[in-house]
């Protein structure tokens, strides 16, 4: 815990020493001593309590020192300000001087123990204990992760469909596929999708497709490379997956290539203004 505050400290860097502003110091050079000399105490302190069992009575003496300065801080109202605990995130406040309480009366009962040497049974628990510690952590690191990578998806903005003015077919224009359309009168949008049949991403798009075909104003049809060779001619389909989206007369209301859902409903945005 020793290290792990002090790890803390060193990590949050500016925030951690900021933080000392809660206790009293408003002096940059000070409150960068104390930083220091906390740091150093803790990490010390860390090392010589793993060394020598006796020198958990300073840790407690230290931490003890910490609670005190935390009750005195609240005591100024203060409360919820940062306390510099493990960083510059903790925050002051009865818990925060409970915990440092509990971390003393841990270190100060620490000496006063039985020595015991763990026998190979123990030692397997403690392993498989720590293992599973982590495993816990890096359970919570993963989940940290995934939510971090939702947000930075959140935070960009998706892009339209690529739209070439000069590749396929021209927009307004009438094309013969219309023809291939069974032509449900409840279709509003007639949407014409390209694929080929070693295109990965085309395979990855299925469930997109399978999802738009199931919209009752839409009524979707495929067009594989290798099959429907005449229909990518006519259109001079530059890739895929490429999509046109046709009006019930055959009109050309948007066209472009598309990689995700989105894209592939933004031509339908765009259909709907040149409709």
């Amino acid at each position: 815990m020793l290290l792990l505050a002090a790890a803390g400290k060193a990590r949050a860097g500016a925030s951690a020493r900021d933080a000392l502003r809660s206790y009293g110091l408003r002096d940059a050079r000070l409150r960068t001593v104390a930083w220091a000399a906390a740091i150093v105490a803790e990490a010390g302190l860390a090392v010589a309590v793993a060394i020598d069992v006796d020198a958990a009575f300073a840790a407690a003496a230290l931490l003890a020192a910490f609670a005190l300065a935390q009750v005195l801080a609240i005591a100024r109202g203060r409360a919820g300000a940062p306390c510099g605990c493990f960083g510059g995130r903790s925050r002051l406040g009865w818990s925060s001087v409970a915990r440092t309480g509990l971390l003393a009366g841990a270190f100060l009962a620490l000496p006063l123990l039985p020595h015991t040497k763990p026998s190979a049974d123990a030692w397997l628990g403690i392993g498989l204990g720590v293992a599973l510690v982590g495993l816990a952590a890096l359970g919570v690191a993963l989940l940290a992760l995934a939510r971090e990578l939702g947000e930075l998806r959140l935070a960009v903005a998706p892009q339209a469909a690529l739209s070439i003015d000069h590749e396929g077919p021209e927009l307004g224009s009438r094309v013969g596929l219309i023809d291939r359309f069974e032509g449900d009168p409840g279709s509003r949008w007639l949407v014409a999708a390209f694929t080929s049949p070693n295109c990965s991403l085309c395979a990855a798009l299925e469930p997109s497709l399978r999802l738009l075909a199931n919209d009752p104003d839409v009524e979707l049809l495929l067009f594989d490379e290798d099959a429907d060779g005449d229909a990518w001619e006519a259109l001079a389909v530059p890739g895929s997956p490429y999509a046109v989206v046709l009006a019930p007369d055959g009109e050309v209301l948007a066209k472009g290539t598309f990689n995700s859902l989105y894209q592939l409903e933004s031509l339908l945005g765009s259909a709907q203004v040149h409709a």
